[in-house]
């Protein structure tokens, strides 16, 4: 048995996923309701990642940590190996995540009232950020044919007509799961250029990407335009690592990175946790193999719930996607609401999913499943899934 096939029993340990249902989904009791909503996996880290935190608790101070070089080598090193680019150390400024990165750039480069530009169905965040911070959200809808998702450039190009501050990228694409293409995010780095708009690369599903398909930073292709990207990448996704909270913001640009290091400064931001810096490094050096085996059980999963799902539930689709570990789940054609799906989901297959409509309205019919779980946690998935819809 690998440790992708180990159930690991992660109720009572202060786990979103498992412990915050009742909260979430507004129900009273949520024992007997399976979780497949958050994006966090039910795998163990690397075994290098826990073996090199257990030496690290050896010893028994855990004082004010830094970022060494060694840390931003390993992810230089694994940005290149992986993805083909390899951005300076100096680049690099770490965060406790990459919401939080992502909330810094927000605010230390657009004001209050300026137009942010997005593109539903999107992760959450993107809207409430903004929203939140005061900022006008604007939305250019992606287009979906057949479950593939792909950019309505004149709708795009029409918002930054009006004056658009930032334009946030979801790279690879959460929910839809779509690896852009070179095409793709050239046009999308052509037309920020001539509207001089900042562009916000979300990465942090990149490894998570199955070997037919391609990830390239945005950064990587975007030569005299490069200063105008701001990326974010984390070992967090691709090691199961959300909890341990680290991410890095790769800035080419050293005014901007002034910038948002002064911004770190006035709101009293710290450098990481001995034990993010310690999984960071340890991950990004020797994580490779589990990664790998890791593509090859989540593909299965995937092939496994598309074909179980769509055969035994009418008018239900499922386009298998090209990175994450999410899939994206079409039951427009059933004629249900959300409402009497979740209700169905929860009451009768007792089973939790994401609505679609969280991602935005036009998500709305769709639903999302987190498959990075062992195969008979998935397999009872499945089976709480067609109870509830047939």
């Amino acid at each position: 048995m690998t440790i992708f096939e180990h159930e690991i029993n992660r109720r009572e340990t202060r786990s979103v996923k498992w412990g915050l249902m009742e909260m979430i989904y507004g129900i009273d009791d949520a024992t007997d309701i399976l979780p497949m909503w958050v994006a966090d996996m039910d795998f163990p880290a690397p075994k290098a990642v826990i073996d090199a935190l257990h030496e690290r608790i050896e010893h028994p101070i855990f004082g004010y940590s830094y970022i060494c070089e060694a840390c931003k080598t390993a992810i230089q090193n694994w940005l290149l190996n992986r993805h083909g680019w390899k951005p300076q150390r100096e680049w690099m400024i770490f965060h406790h995540g990459v919401i939080p990165a992502m909330a810094s750039v927000i605010e230390t480069f657009t004001q209050q009232g300026d137009r942010i530009l997005i593109t539903p169905p999107v992760y959450p965040p993107f809207f409430s950020l903004p929203e939140r911070l005061g900022r006008q959200l604007v939305e250019s809808l992606l287009v979906e044919e057949n479950g593939e998702y792909k950019f309505d450039f004149l709708s795009f190009e029409e918002q930054l007509k009006q004056g658009v501050k930032l334009f946030i990228l979801c790279n690879p694409h959460n929910p839809g799961g779509i690896v852009w293409s070179k095409e793709t995010l050239q046009e999308i780095i052509r037309l920020c250029s001539k509207y001089n708009t900042l562009i916000l690369s979300d990465e942090i599903h990149c490894d998570i990407v199955f070997p037919e398909h391609q990830h390239i930073p945005l950064a990587s292709i975007a030569d005299n335009e490069v200063d105008r990207i701001i990326t974010c990448v984390a070992p967090t996704k691709t090691f199961n690592l959300a909890g341990i909270q680290a991410a890095v913001t790769i800035i080419t640009d050293p005014t901007k990175r002034k910038k948002l290091k002064e911004h770190a400064l006035a709101h009293g931001q710290m450098e990481l946790s001995p034990f993010a810096a310690t999984a960071l490094q340890a991950a990004y050096e020797h994580g490779g193999e589990w990664l790998d085996e890791l593509l090859e059980v989540l593909s299965s999963h995937m092939n496994y719930v598309i074909e179980e799902v769509t055969k035994a539930v009418p008018g239900v689709k499922i386009k298998k996607p090209q990175g994450t570990y999410l899939l994206w789940i079409d039951y427009r054609e059933t004629g249900l609401s959300e409402e009497v799906v979740m209700d169905l989901l929860l009451n009768k297959g007792k089973l939790a999913l994401v609505a679609g409509s969280q991602y935005g309205e036009v998500g709305r019919g769709f639903l999302r499943m987190n498959v990075a779980c062992p195969r008979t946690i998935l397999e009872d998935g499945v089976n709480r899934f067609i109870t509830a819809l047939t």
